[in-house]
């Protein structure tokens, strides 16, 4: 009987397997995802044949993908603020639940530039309110510090690293709105107590303030650059000198020229066989803006960096009066001061930035220069130096500065 009952099964199950390929056969529908195997393993390499053919008529036919997800910000014809947040209106409006919004707001992070909004903190609380609330608030210690919806959280913190790269400070309404939607114990809300604390500390630290936003003229930039650089000396002296105000001048442009009264002493006191040079450009950045400037130096007078005495400020070797030893009196002498124009790399008499850097520019810097107090300059020889060695000259001063630099490389002597 068992023997019987098992062959009236196979005989069975027979049946519905070839009821099951003649029903998936004749649906058209299902021919393509399931007979295709079947059909190529029953008819032989003719069928084969025909399907390759079959498939590259279909390949030639096929249409390109469609991206998954497109980017709703670059069609936009007219790129401000009211457009960028007409963006984020329409995608909260269009689905209720919100689907794909850490690829929008990733999205909306990249093109912020493009629209001008890279700055502005109600644009920045506008993608933020783009997150759903509610969903992403964990509910145990553990959800909490292994990072609950992962995601998420990431792309938040993200937005706040760009709003702390750019300096843009949050407000407290950002704090409300990020409790609402990760809880107290999310990420991002302790990636926003971080930046109350350090924000505000080095908002006005610096002593050369900058308003915000920077001009955008080239010359008001000059002026605050070279302003900054004097301030080494505070009697320096920033004045603005116009090209067309000197003979045979072929640019016509501006001149930001940095001196000092001292700087005009030591100008008058440089022997007339020496040259004094021209070197730059150099760069300098305010925030996210760069200039460039030169300087008109000399060689440094290494007979009078000689004759200076020991540096009464150096702490590094001190005498202490102990064990009998004499209190070491100061030394009664006179001698002259060394000025903070007077480096190790040479002279500084001056400073500027022209409107073109050219080197016509730099010649009408120097007429201008002496006709405003220093006439020494027309019995100076002056040299453009364009390759400057301020760079080379620093490297050597502190290879100076550290007598064991051959015995951190014992190869060197072997080489020699």
């Amino acid at each position: 009987m068992h023997r019987q009952f098992v062959k009236v099964c196979r005989i069975h199950s027979a049946v519905n397997i070839s009821n099951l390929v003649s029903v998936l056969r004749c649906s058209k529908s299902s021919q393509k995802y399931y007979c295709t195997k079947f059909e190529n393993d029953t008819q032989g390499p003719n069928r084969t044949t025909r399907n390759a053919d079959d498939n590259r008529k279909h390949s030639n036919n096929r249409k390109p993908p469609l991206p998954a997800i497109q980017n709703p910000f670059a069609n936009v014809t007219n790129k401000t603020k009211d457009s960028y947040l007409a963006m984020l209106e329409i995608f909260e409006e269009r689905d209720v639940h919100r689907r794909n919004h850490v690829e929008f707001i990733y999205a909306a992070l990249r093109n912020m530039a493009d629209f001008g909004v890279e700055y502005d903190l109600e644009v920045y609380k506008a993608l933020i309110n783009v997150m759903p609330k509610g969903k992403f608030i964990p509910t145990n210690v553990f959800q909490a510090e292994f990072m609950h919806y992962p995601k998420q959280q990431q792309c938040i913190i993200d937005l706040l690293e760009q709003m702390e790269d750019l300096g843009v400070i949050p407000d407290y309404e950002m704090e409300a709105m990020l409790l609402n939607i990760f809880g107290r114990r999310g990420h991002p809300l302790r990636k926003y107590w971080r930046m109350m604390y350090w924000m505000p500390k080095f908002k006005n630290l610096s002593p050369w303030p900058l308003p915000n936003p920077l001009p955008d003229d080239t010359l008001d930039i000059a002026k605050m650059a070279i302003d900054r650089m004097c301030t080494v000396d505070l009697r320096s002296k920033v004045s603005v000198f116009e090209t067309k105000n000197v003979k045979d001048a072929i640019d016509d442009t501006w001149i930001v020229n940095g001196m000092s009264a001292e700087q005009s002493k030591l100008l008058s006191d440089h022997p007339c066989d020496k040259a004094v040079y021209i070197e730059g450009p150099f760069l300098i950045w305010l925030r996210n803006r760069s200039i460039n400037y030169f300087t008109l130096r000399a060689d440094p007078d290494q007979s009078f960096l000689h004759t200076q005495k020991e540096d009464q400020d150096d702490v590094s070797q001190i005498n202490a009066p102990f064990f009998g030893t004499a209190v070491p009196r100061p030394k009664r002498e006179v001698d002259k001061l060394r000025s903070v124009h007077q480096q190790e790399d040479g002279t500084i008499f001056a400073i500027c930035a022209t409107g073109t850097s050219t080197k016509d520019s730099l010649l009408s810097w120097i007429r201008l220069l002496e006709f405003n107090g220093n006439p020494k300059l027309g019995e100076i020889p002056v040299l453009f130096r364009f390759s400057s060695t301020v760079a080379a000259k620093a490297i050597e001063i502190e290879s100076q500065t550290k007598p064991d630099t051959l015995q951190s490389h014992p190869r060197s002597n072997n080489k020699e």
